[in-house]
Protein backbone atom coordinates (compact mmCIF):
# COMPACT_ATOMS: atom_id res chain seq x y z
CA UNK A 1 0.00 0.00 0.00
CA UNK A 2 1.52 3.33 -1.03
CA UNK A 3 1.74 6.33 1.21
CA UNK A 4 -1.28 8.06 -0.34
CA UNK A 5 -3.48 4.98 0.13
CA UNK A 6 -2.33 4.51 3.74
CA UNK A 7 -3.23 8.13 4.53
CA UNK A 8 -6.65 7.68 2.94
CA UNK A 9 -7.29 4.51 4.95
CA UNK A 10 -6.30 6.25 8.19
CA UNK A 11 -8.61 9.13 7.39
CA UNK A 12 -11.53 6.78 6.75
CA UNK A 13 -10.91 4.92 10.03
CA UNK A 14 -10.64 8.18 11.98
CA UNK A 15 -13.83 9.51 10.41
CA UNK A 16 -15.67 6.27 11.17
CA UNK A 17 -14.53 6.37 14.81
CA UNK A 18 -15.57 10.00 15.15
CA UNK A 19 -19.01 9.31 13.72
CA UNK A 20 -19.37 6.29 16.02
CA UNK A 21 -18.33 8.29 19.06
CA UNK A 22 -20.64 11.14 18.09
CA UNK A 23 -23.48 8.64 17.68
CA UNK A 24 -22.77 7.25 21.15
CA UNK A 25 -22.64 10.73 22.55
CA UNK A 26 -25.90 11.66 20.83
CA UNK A 27 -27.59 8.57 22.16
CA UNK A 28 -26.45 9.51 25.65
CA UNK A 29 -27.64 13.08 25.16
CA UNK A 30 -31.02 11.85 23.93
CA UNK A 31 -31.30 9.61 26.95
CA UNK A 32 -30.45 12.49 29.22
CA UNK A 33 -32.95 14.73 27.42
CA UNK A 34 -35.64 12.07 27.67
CA UNK A 35 -35.10 11.80 31.42
CA UNK A 36 -36.13 15.42 31.85
CA UNK A 37 -38.83 15.47 29.19
CA UNK A 38 -42.39 15.96 30.38
CA UNK A 39 -43.65 13.74 27.57
CA UNK A 40 -41.42 10.83 28.57
CA UNK A 41 -42.47 10.94 32.21
CA UNK A 42 -38.85 10.30 33.20
CA UNK A 43 -38.67 13.20 35.63
CA UNK A 44 -39.26 12.18 39.24
CA UNK A 45 -39.40 15.66 40.73
CA UNK A 46 -41.55 16.49 43.73
CA UNK A 47 -43.60 19.67 43.38
CA UNK A 48 -45.11 21.34 46.44
CA UNK A 49 -48.54 23.01 46.39
CA UNK A 50 -49.46 25.24 49.33
CA UNK A 51 -52.91 26.85 49.40
CA UNK A 52 -54.02 29.44 51.97
CA UNK A 53 -57.35 28.31 53.39
CA UNK A 54 -60.25 25.91 53.12
CA UNK A 55 -62.93 28.50 53.86
CA UNK A 56 -62.77 29.75 50.27
CA UNK A 57 -64.27 26.73 48.51
CA UNK A 58 -62.38 27.14 45.22
CA UNK A 59 -59.01 26.03 46.58
CA UNK A 60 -59.89 22.50 47.67
CA UNK A 61 -62.64 21.90 45.14
CA UNK A 62 -61.03 23.28 41.99
CA UNK A 63 -57.47 24.63 42.23
CA UNK A 64 -55.94 21.55 43.86
CA UNK A 65 -57.41 18.85 41.59
CA UNK A 66 -56.85 20.91 38.41
CA UNK A 67 -53.23 21.53 39.41
CA UNK A 68 -52.55 17.90 40.26
CA UNK A 69 -54.12 16.64 37.04
CA UNK A 70 -52.07 19.01 34.87
CA UNK A 71 -48.80 18.10 36.59
CA UNK A 72 -49.54 14.41 36.01
CA UNK A 73 -50.39 15.11 32.36
CA UNK A 74 -47.14 17.00 31.75
CA UNK A 75 -44.88 14.81 33.87
CA UNK A 76 -46.10 11.33 34.77
CA UNK A 77 -43.09 10.81 37.02
CA UNK A 78 -43.70 13.97 39.03
CA UNK A 79 -45.59 13.94 42.32
CA UNK A 80 -47.42 16.74 44.12
CA UNK A 81 -46.95 17.32 47.85
CA UNK A 82 -49.98 19.26 49.14
CA UNK A 83 -50.82 21.28 52.25
CA UNK A 84 -53.46 23.84 53.20
CA UNK A 85 -52.58 26.58 55.70
CA UNK A 86 -56.15 26.84 57.05
CA UNK A 87 -55.81 30.63 57.17
CA UNK A 88 -52.67 30.55 59.37
CA UNK A 89 -49.45 32.24 58.23
CA UNK A 90 -47.53 30.38 60.93
CA UNK A 91 -48.86 27.04 59.68
CA UNK A 92 -47.89 27.90 56.12
CA UNK A 93 -44.34 28.76 57.22
CA UNK A 94 -44.10 25.32 58.82
CA UNK A 95 -45.41 23.78 55.63
CA UNK A 96 -42.69 25.46 53.57
CA UNK A 97 -40.09 23.99 55.93
CA UNK A 98 -41.70 20.58 55.51
CA UNK A 99 -41.53 20.91 51.73
CA UNK A 100 -37.84 21.74 51.95
CA UNK A 101 -37.26 18.65 54.09
CA UNK A 102 -39.16 16.48 51.61
CA UNK A 103 -36.82 17.62 48.83
CA UNK A 104 -39.27 19.30 46.49
CA UNK A 105 -37.79 21.02 43.44
CA UNK A 106 -40.54 23.64 43.11
CA UNK A 107 -43.03 25.14 45.57
CA UNK A 108 -46.24 26.68 44.25
CA UNK A 109 -47.71 28.81 47.02
CA UNK A 110 -50.77 30.99 47.44
CA UNK A 111 -49.59 33.00 50.42
CA UNK A 112 -51.82 33.39 53.44
CA UNK A 113 -49.73 36.46 54.29
CA UNK A 114 -47.59 37.74 51.44
CA UNK A 115 -45.13 39.58 53.69
CA UNK A 116 -44.84 37.01 56.48
CA UNK A 117 -43.90 34.26 54.03
CA UNK A 118 -40.91 36.18 52.64
CA UNK A 119 -38.33 34.56 54.94
CA UNK A 120 -39.71 31.09 54.23
CA UNK A 121 -39.40 31.68 50.50
CA UNK A 122 -35.82 32.85 50.99
CA UNK A 123 -35.05 29.63 52.91
CA UNK A 124 -36.45 27.54 50.07
CA UNK A 125 -34.53 29.45 47.41
CA UNK A 126 -31.33 29.10 49.46
CA UNK A 127 -31.82 25.32 49.15
CA UNK A 128 -32.08 25.60 45.36
CA UNK A 129 -35.89 25.37 45.27
CA UNK A 130 -37.84 27.46 42.77
CA UNK A 131 -40.97 29.23 44.07
CA UNK A 132 -44.06 30.09 42.04
CA UNK A 133 -46.50 32.58 43.60
CA UNK A 134 -50.04 31.40 42.88
CA UNK A 135 -53.01 33.76 42.76
CA UNK A 136 -51.33 36.06 45.32
CA UNK A 137 -47.96 37.71 44.76
CA UNK A 138 -45.76 36.69 47.69
CA UNK A 139 -42.75 38.72 48.74
CA UNK A 140 -39.20 37.45 48.36
CA UNK A 141 -37.17 35.89 45.51
CA UNK A 142 -40.08 34.35 43.61
CA UNK A 143 -39.31 32.81 40.21
CA UNK A 144 -42.77 33.28 38.68
CA UNK A 145 -46.29 34.49 39.43
CA UNK A 146 -49.65 33.31 38.06
CA UNK A 147 -52.86 35.19 38.71
CA UNK A 148 -55.50 37.38 37.14
CA UNK A 149 -55.38 41.09 36.48
CA UNK A 150 -56.54 41.95 39.99
CA UNK A 151 -56.99 45.68 39.45
CA UNK A 152 -59.29 44.76 36.58
CA UNK A 153 -61.21 42.45 38.94
CA UNK A 154 -61.90 45.43 41.22
CA UNK A 155 -62.92 47.57 38.27
CA UNK A 156 -65.35 44.91 37.08
CA UNK A 157 -66.86 44.72 40.56
CA UNK A 158 -67.24 48.49 40.80
CA UNK A 159 -68.65 48.81 37.29
CA UNK A 160 -71.15 46.02 37.94
CA UNK A 161 -72.29 47.80 41.09
CA UNK A 162 -72.83 51.03 39.18
CA UNK A 163 -74.71 49.22 36.42
CA UNK A 164 -76.99 47.59 38.98
CA UNK A 165 -77.63 50.95 40.63
CA UNK A 166 -78.71 52.44 37.33
CA UNK A 167 -80.21 55.88 37.85
CA UNK A 168 -79.46 55.61 41.56
CA UNK A 169 -75.71 55.81 40.85
CA UNK A 170 -75.34 59.36 42.12
CA UNK A 171 -72.75 61.13 44.25
CA UNK A 172 -75.18 61.12 47.16
CA UNK A 173 -75.87 57.36 47.03
CA UNK A 174 -74.28 55.73 50.07
CA UNK A 175 -72.25 52.61 49.42
CA UNK A 176 -70.84 50.21 52.01
CA UNK A 177 -67.47 48.78 50.99
CA UNK A 178 -66.16 45.55 52.53
CA UNK A 179 -62.64 44.78 51.33
CA UNK A 180 -60.48 41.68 51.69
CA UNK A 181 -57.69 40.94 54.13
CA UNK A 182 -54.90 43.54 54.12
CA UNK A 183 -52.36 40.70 54.46
CA UNK A 184 -53.36 39.58 50.97
CA UNK A 185 -51.74 41.78 48.28
CA UNK A 186 -54.63 40.99 45.94
CA UNK A 187 -57.01 42.72 48.33
CA UNK A 188 -55.23 46.03 47.79
CA UNK A 189 -55.45 45.60 44.02
CA UNK A 190 -59.16 44.73 44.11
CA UNK A 191 -59.71 47.77 46.31
CA UNK A 192 -57.70 49.99 43.95
CA UNK A 193 -59.69 48.88 40.92
CA UNK A 194 -63.01 49.26 42.71
CA UNK A 195 -62.16 52.78 43.84
CA UNK A 196 -61.16 53.70 40.30
CA UNK A 197 -64.62 52.65 39.16
CA UNK A 198 -66.62 54.10 42.08
CA UNK A 199 -64.84 57.25 43.27
CA UNK A 200 -66.65 60.43 42.30
CA UNK A 201 -69.73 58.53 41.18
CA UNK A 202 -71.14 57.39 44.52
CA UNK A 203 -70.55 58.13 48.19
CA UNK A 204 -68.48 55.39 49.84
CA UNK A 205 -69.92 56.10 53.26
CA UNK A 206 -68.50 53.11 55.14
CA UNK A 207 -65.38 51.08 54.31
CA UNK A 208 -63.83 48.24 56.31
CA UNK A 209 -61.91 45.00 55.87
CA UNK A 210 -63.89 41.79 56.14
CA UNK A 211 -60.74 39.65 56.36
CA UNK A 212 -62.20 37.28 53.71
CA UNK A 213 -64.53 35.91 56.42
CA UNK A 214 -68.31 35.79 56.10
CA UNK A 215 -68.75 36.25 59.85
CA UNK A 216 -66.57 39.36 59.96
CA UNK A 217 -68.24 40.82 56.87
CA UNK A 218 -71.63 40.22 58.49
CA UNK A 219 -70.52 42.08 61.60
CA UNK A 220 -69.10 44.99 59.61
CA UNK A 221 -72.25 45.45 57.53
CA UNK A 222 -74.43 45.16 60.61
CA UNK A 223 -72.39 48.02 62.10
CA UNK A 224 -72.75 49.99 58.86
CA UNK A 225 -76.52 49.56 58.93
CA UNK A 226 -76.60 50.86 62.51
CA UNK A 227 -74.39 53.82 61.58
CA UNK A 228 -75.99 54.81 58.28
CA UNK A 229 -79.55 53.57 58.63
CA UNK A 230 -81.07 50.70 56.65
CA UNK A 231 -82.95 52.98 54.26
CA UNK A 232 -79.85 54.98 53.40
CA UNK A 233 -77.69 52.18 51.97
CA UNK A 234 -77.89 52.05 48.18
CA UNK A 235 -75.53 49.12 47.62
CA UNK A 236 -72.72 47.01 49.05
CA UNK A 237 -69.35 46.23 47.56
CA UNK A 238 -68.11 42.85 48.81
CA UNK A 239 -64.67 41.78 47.62
CA UNK A 240 -65.59 38.10 47.34
CA UNK A 241 -68.54 35.71 47.41
CA UNK A 242 -67.67 34.26 50.79
CA UNK A 243 -68.09 37.64 52.45
CA UNK A 244 -71.11 38.40 50.27
CA UNK A 245 -72.84 35.43 51.88
CA UNK A 246 -72.42 36.91 55.34
CA UNK A 247 -73.46 40.33 54.07
CA UNK A 248 -76.60 38.98 52.39
CA UNK A 249 -77.63 37.49 55.74
CA UNK A 250 -77.06 40.83 57.49
CA UNK A 251 -79.08 42.71 54.86
CA UNK A 252 -81.95 40.24 55.10
CA UNK A 253 -81.91 40.49 58.89
CA UNK A 254 -82.25 44.26 58.62
CA UNK A 255 -85.10 44.02 56.13
CA UNK A 256 -82.97 45.36 53.26
CA UNK A 257 -83.63 43.87 49.83
CA UNK A 258 -83.24 44.76 46.17
CA UNK A 259 -79.92 46.59 46.49
CA UNK A 260 -76.75 45.65 44.56
CA UNK A 261 -74.25 43.33 46.25
CA UNK A 262 -71.04 42.36 44.45
CA UNK A 263 -68.78 39.36 44.91
CA UNK A 264 -65.90 37.43 43.40
CA UNK A 265 -64.83 33.82 42.72
CA UNK A 266 -68.10 32.61 41.17
CA UNK A 267 -68.75 30.29 44.11
CA UNK A 268 -71.83 28.10 43.72
CA UNK A 269 -73.58 29.85 46.61
CA UNK A 270 -72.79 33.20 45.00
CA UNK A 271 -74.22 32.10 41.65
CA UNK A 272 -77.35 30.86 43.42
CA UNK A 273 -77.73 34.19 45.20
CA UNK A 274 -77.45 35.96 41.85
CA UNK A 275 -80.20 33.73 40.45
CA UNK A 276 -82.32 34.46 43.52
CA UNK A 277 -81.66 38.20 43.34
CA UNK A 278 -79.91 38.60 46.70
CA UNK A 279 -76.53 39.21 45.04
CA UNK A 280 -76.17 41.21 41.86
CA UNK A 281 -72.81 40.09 40.45
CA UNK A 282 -69.61 38.15 40.93
CA UNK A 283 -66.31 37.91 39.07
CA UNK A 284 -65.43 34.66 37.39
CA UNK A 285 -61.73 33.85 37.41
CA UNK A 286 -61.57 30.54 35.59
CA UNK A 287 -59.81 28.24 38.05
CA UNK A 288 -58.77 25.60 35.53
CA UNK A 289 -56.58 27.79 33.28
CA UNK A 290 -55.01 29.43 36.32
CA UNK A 291 -54.20 26.12 38.01
CA UNK A 292 -52.97 24.62 34.75
CA UNK A 293 -50.76 27.64 34.07
CA UNK A 294 -49.18 27.25 37.52
CA UNK A 295 -48.66 23.53 36.95
CA UNK A 296 -47.01 24.17 33.58
CA UNK A 297 -44.65 26.74 35.08
CA UNK A 298 -43.83 24.39 37.96
CA UNK A 299 -42.99 21.46 35.67
CA UNK A 300 -40.89 23.64 33.37
CA UNK A 301 -38.96 25.05 36.33
CA UNK A 302 -38.48 21.55 37.74
CA UNK A 303 -37.00 20.50 34.41
CA UNK A 304 -34.80 23.58 34.07
CA UNK A 305 -36.70 24.96 31.09
CA UNK A 306 -37.19 28.60 30.19
CA UNK A 307 -40.54 30.11 31.22
CA UNK A 308 -40.21 33.29 29.15
CA UNK A 309 -42.88 32.20 26.68
CA UNK A 310 -45.36 31.69 29.54
CA UNK A 311 -44.55 34.55 31.92
CA UNK A 312 -44.73 37.37 29.41
CA UNK A 313 -45.15 40.31 31.77
CA UNK A 314 -43.64 41.49 35.08
CA UNK A 315 -45.16 42.38 38.44
CA UNK A 316 -43.39 44.04 41.36
CA UNK A 317 -43.98 42.44 44.75
CA UNK A 318 -44.21 44.22 48.09
CA UNK A 319 -40.54 43.42 48.67
CA UNK A 320 -39.57 45.13 45.42
CA UNK A 321 -38.80 41.93 43.50
CA UNK A 322 -39.52 42.03 39.78
CA UNK A 323 -41.33 38.77 39.10
CA UNK A 324 -42.00 37.20 35.66
CA UNK A 325 -45.78 36.91 35.54
CA UNK A 326 -48.64 35.34 33.67
CA UNK A 327 -51.88 37.27 34.13
CA UNK A 328 -55.25 35.91 32.99
CA UNK A 329 -58.44 37.82 32.18
CA UNK A 330 -61.37 37.94 34.66
CA UNK A 331 -65.04 38.07 33.60
CA UNK A 332 -67.97 39.78 35.29
CA UNK A 333 -70.96 37.50 35.88
CA UNK A 334 -74.55 38.62 36.35
CA UNK A 335 -77.85 36.79 35.97
CA UNK A 336 -77.75 37.58 32.25
CA UNK A 337 -74.58 35.63 31.44
CA UNK A 338 -74.49 32.72 33.91
CA UNK A 339 -75.30 30.31 31.08
CA UNK A 340 -72.52 31.70 28.87
CA UNK A 341 -69.83 31.64 31.55
CA UNK A 342 -69.80 29.21 34.46
CA UNK A 343 -72.24 26.76 32.88
CA UNK A 344 -70.64 26.89 29.43
CA UNK A 345 -67.20 26.27 30.94
CA UNK A 346 -68.50 23.31 32.92
CA UNK A 347 -67.80 24.87 36.30
CA UNK A 348 -71.35 24.05 37.36
CA UNK A 349 -74.28 22.28 35.78
CA UNK A 350 -77.80 23.68 35.70
CA UNK A 351 -78.78 20.90 38.12
CA UNK A 352 -76.12 21.96 40.62
CA UNK A 353 -77.30 25.59 40.52
CA UNK A 354 -81.00 24.96 40.26
CA UNK A 355 -81.73 22.92 43.34
CA UNK A 356 -85.25 22.86 44.78
CA UNK A 357 -84.78 26.14 46.65
CA UNK A 358 -83.80 27.92 43.42
CA UNK A 359 -85.99 26.11 40.89
CA UNK A 360 -88.51 28.93 40.50
CA UNK A 361 -85.80 31.62 40.25
CA UNK A 362 -83.88 29.50 37.75
CA UNK A 363 -86.95 29.14 35.55
CA UNK A 364 -87.42 32.91 35.60
CA UNK A 365 -83.75 33.34 34.68
CA UNK A 366 -84.04 30.88 31.78
CA UNK A 367 -81.83 28.26 33.40
CA UNK A 368 -84.31 25.45 33.90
Amino acid sequence: MNTRMRRAAVAVIATTMAVSMAACGKAGDDKKSDSSSSSSGGTTAKIGLLLPDSVTTRYEKFDKPYFEAKVKELCSGCTVEYNNANASAATQAQQVSSMITKGVKVIVVSAQDSAAIKSSIQQAVDKGIKVVAYDRLAQGPVSAYVSFDNVQVGKLQGEALLTSLGSKATKSSKIVMINGDDADPNAAQFKKGAHEALDGKVDIAYEQSGLWKDTVANQKVTAAITQLGAKNIAGVYAANDGMAGGIATALKGAGISGIPLTGQDAELAGIQRIVAGTQSSTVYKAFKPEAEAAATLAVDLAQGKSISSLATTTQTSGSGNKVPSQLLTPVSVTKANIKDTVIKDGLYTVAQICTADYAKACKAAGLS
